[in-house]
């Protein structure tokens, strides 16, 4: 379909489409529009629908057409099709939604802090707190965008949050839902047109991990490696990542006082180094304090007013007075802030940073088994990435009792969907051709199991966490964890040499055997589950624990 020209025609004549306004202005329009108020910190708070406190997955959807299909993994529960039809009648619809607007908003921005990757994107939406979002979490278009393989392959993101689809129309088209109904929203990507619709989505993260799929997807494509990692640099401007799913520490410990922010969540590895994605971050707010996180607590809670601010808190509880409750839940535990990177106090402006010395796996084991640091060798480092393991915790949850394993490859499964031995491939390569260093870190428990432990103290991991960075851990003696195939080091500057082997730790040894057993175990199945058919170097499976 020539989806450029219908959608000229379906702003043809319109009178008032706000061409990439000035900042205050969005501002503006967004309280006066009644889509924020000011909260009494400066900055605008907004509540979405209760279908829209988060991401919703059964209602992302990629176009299926032959162009792409080699380059996605279609058994992936994540990479959901959409007929070409489909997404047809859906950019109809939302042509059709846009015409009957008073007023739309047009941000022309890119995502990528290297220029020569960095995508042209363009925001179409009828809601000034979007465009807004946008003027903070993607970076202002370089001059030399003419060096991005990306030039003149602009991707377009058409935003209708609080639009709806109808039901009956797309009867048997979309998701049914549990009362026989059909969504009434979408999230469509289609790779081949560069073009994006969200319709009836109101969480501003929406938009934020689409245009993160999309990089997902092209960036591979030209030799370039996409990480969901935190990036930050020393005194001696060598650069390490940190990967972890929620709840393994990667935000506290890549704010180090001692080292510069690159970035908090999306980065691009490339022959040149690494390359922050974004212009800001989306970082959750639930029990945020100024003691527990200090760097974002003040970015959210800034001097200027909200006019001059522009920082979005999405979905918090607030009191009469413009307070907010950050501990109060009963709204979502998804509650967000939008904000420029600019607004921390100890960052590298430039966001972009040498190849990567070190690396670092983060995950919460809540069975206790796992040693509280490892190095994994270029197999191993493969192996942890493919597998993206932390846990869920007894009481975090409906239903969980007990530890839960939970697997994410790449740290960040939804938003990768590309083929799985393509990413991991990728890493052994530059591993290898930069001699990247990659640690395998533990911030959950240790003596036992969640219940039964304790987590282990901040204070060793960040030692643990400094020792890998300067290369202390390069040298000394190791000992091999058969069982999970690790190195485990027999010393650490600074962490009590019992604690180094978990099985120490444990006044039962048979129960930490029989839990580590257990734990390798469900390794052993999610990975014959997930990548049986999958081709993966031989040499990476047989890293896998309970293989």
């Amino acid at each position: 379909m020539d989806w450029k020209a219908m959608l000229g025609e379906a702003v043809k004549g319109y009178q008032d489409i706000l061409m990439n306004p000035e900042r205050k202005e969005i501002i503006e329009k967004a309280v006066e529009k009644g889509e924020a108020v000011a909260a009494a910190s400066g900055c605008l708070a907004t509540w979405t629908p209760t279908e829209s406190t988060g991401r919703s997955p059964k209602d992302t959807v990629i176009v299926r057409r032959p162009s792409v299909e080699s380059h996605i993994d279609w058994s992936s529960p994540n990479n959901l099709p959409l007929d070409p039809d489909v997404f047809e009648m859906v950019f109809d619809d939302a042509c059709g939604m846009m015409k009957k607007k008073k007023q739309l908003y047009v941000t022309d921005r890119a995502v990528g802090a290297d220029s020569r990757y960095a995508l042209p994107v363009r925001t179409i939406t009828d809601h000034a707190l979007t465009a807004l979002f946008t003027d903070n979490m993607f970076r202002p278009v370089p001059e030399d965008i003419q060096k991005s393989v990306f030039y003149e392959k602009e991707f377009t993101l058409i935003s209708l949050p609080y639009e709806k689809l109808d039901a009956q129309k797309y009867k048997g088209k979309l998701r049914e839902l549990q009362d026989g109904s059909t969504s009434r929203m979408i999230v469509a990507m289609d790779f081949e047109l560069r073009l994006g619709i969200i319709i009836g989505s109101a969480y501003m993260g929406s938009v934020k991990k689409m245009i993160f799929t999309v990089m997902n997807y092209y960036l591979p494509l030209e030799g370039i490696l996409p990480l969901h990692c935190s990036a930050n640099e020393g005194k001696n401007r060598e650069t390490a990542l940190l990967l972890g799913l929620s709840g393994t520490g990667k935000t506290t410990l890549s704010a180090d006082p001692a080292r510069a922010l690159l970035g908090d969540d999306e980065h691009g590895w490339s022959e040149h180094g690494i390359a922050n994605f974004e212009y800001g971050c989306y970082a959750k707010m639930i029990n945020i304090s100024a003691d527990k996180e200090p760097e974002i607590y003040k970015a959210v809670n800034h001097e200027d007013d909200y006019i001059n601010h522009g920082v979005i808190v999405e979905n918090a509880m607030i009191y009469p007075d413009g307070r907010f409750d950050y501990d109060d839940e009963r709204l979502t535990p998804n509650s967000r802030a939008s904000y420029p990177l600019r607004y921390l106090s100890n960052i590298k402006e430039t966001s972009v940073g040498g190849h990567p010395s070190t690396i670092l796996f983060l995950t919460a084991d809540a069975y206790g088994v796992l040693p509280p640091v490892s190095r994994l060798n270029k197999q191993q480092s493969m192996l942890w990435f493919l597998m993206g393991y932390t846990s869920k915790l007894a009481g975090t949850e409906t239903g969980v009792v007990e530890p839960e394993a939970t697997f994410s490859r790449f740290f960040g499964q939804p938003f990768m969907p590309g083929l799985p031995g393509v990413y991991a491939g990728m890493l052994g390569e530059k591993m290898d051709k930069y001699q990247t260093s990659v640690y395998l870190v533990n911030t959950g428990w240790t003596g036992g199991a969640f219940g039964t432990g304790k987590r282990i103290d901040l204070k060793w991991t960040r030692a643990m966490v400094d020792a890998a960075l300067s290369g202390a851990l390069e040298t000394g003696e190791y000992e091999e964890n058969e069982l999970f195939h690790l190195s485990v080091p027999l010393s650490c500057p600074g962490v009590p040499e019992e604690l180094l082997n978990p099985r120490n730790t444990w006044n039962d040894k048979k129960a930490y055997d029989e839990t580590a057993s257990l734990l390798a175990g469900k390794f052993s199945a999610y990975f014959d589950k997930a990548y049986g058919s999958q081709h993966i170097d031989k040499a990476v499976v047989s890293q896998c624990p309970g293989k």
